[in-house]
């Protein structure tokens, strides 16, 4: 597949889920970059945004197997992995798969849970697999964990731990949506008459592993791959940081930024297509330090202002390369 297909193609799977999804193009970037780069996101957000929706419609569109769990402080690790039942006909156990063994995977308000229950899904987010009683079962491809958090509500919650966060490739938020685009969400809504919204599938499953396979394609130039790599150091040196991104936030730094090239029909990385994707990609991999919590400093705050004292390559470079 060429790369300006790549781009095309993302281009009418977007257009078809803002029907569902209206006024929220970057968002829905975001998210269609973690599809790309086979990763999984993050989404801290109030309720009632669209979370689910933009979920739902993105395997609809993309004819993906969807999976939503609730997760809840009485959710077990075999609820979500499945389990093996005895069959009384056969007189033998037989493993029935859990919601895991999908294409997209909701993790609904994924801190509801019990650490034991979040542990479940690090085998299946980082290896692709799931081992239950001794035996090991892949997950097709592709496999994209989608969670949820409500950043307000915190009783009764059990916070992810940093092991976790770092799984997931990006976090991003979905924000409220303008006066106009609102209005135009309920005008629809009361002309189409009913809450569902049909959507037609765009891709099926071979063309999107396609896809991903083609931004692997994507030219990293030697100053740009040192740029990423100076971007997350500089995360590392920051006096308001206690633990800086790992080399984990590298990589996610070069998926995202080849995505984002190949989604704007390119098949080269420039430093704007890493510093568009730095913030989502890595402030969710800092720990700042406690007595910063009180001055409302945010991971996010942080990240930009590397971008801002890290030195951008120069043109001349790029052209070198």
């Amino acid at each position: 597949m060429e790369l300006s297909d790549v781009g095309h193609l993302c281009n009418r799977l977007l257009d078809e889920v803002e029907k569902a999804v209206l006024g929220k193009r970057e968002a829905l970037e975001l998210l269609m970059l973690g599809l790309l780069a086979d990763g999984h996101v993050l989404i801290e957000d109030y309720p009632g945004l669209a979370k689910t929706l933009m979920a739902r419609s993105f395997a609809q569109t993309a004819s993906m197997d969807f999976s939503r769990i609730q997760f809840t402080p009485d959710l077990m690790p075999s609820d979500v992995t499945g389990s093996s039942v005895f069959n009384q006909r056969e007189s033998d156990f037989e493993f029935r798969p859990g919601p895991i063994f999908a294409n997209l995977l909701l993790a609904d308000e994924i801190n509801r849970a019990p650490p034991k229950t979040q542990a479940a899904l690090l085998e299946a987010m980082q290896e692709r697999q799931v081992t239950t009683e001794g035996e090991t079962r892949r997950l097709g491809p592709p496999f994209l964990v989608l969670a949820t958090q409500n950043p307000i509500e915190y009783e009764g919650t059990y916070p992810l731990p940093e092991a976790q966060l770092d799984r997931f490739l990006l976090r991003m938020s979905v924000g409220y949506p303008s006066r106009e685009d609102e209005w135009l969400m309920l005008s629809t809504r009361a002309d189409r008459g009913r809450d569902e919204i049909e959507l037609t599938t765009q891709v099926d499953r071979e063309t999107l592993l396609a896809m991903q396979a083609a931004c692997e394609t994507v030219h990293v130039s030697e100053p740009v791959g040192l740029y990423m790599v100076d971007v997350v150091a500089a995360t590392r040196d920051a006096q308001s940081v206690q633990v800086g991104a790992s080399p984990r936030g590298s990589l996610a730094l070069l998926k995202l930024s080849r995505c984002r090239a190949a989604l704007a029909g390119r098949d080269y990385v420039t430093p704007d297509d890493v510093k568009s994707v730095a913030v989502p990609a890595l402030a969710h991999r800092l720990t700042l330090r406690p007595e910063l919590w009180v001055q409302r400093v945010s991971a996010e705050d942080v990240v930009r202002e590397r971008l801002d004292t890290v030195p951008t390559p120069a043109a001349e470079d790029l052209a070198r390369t």
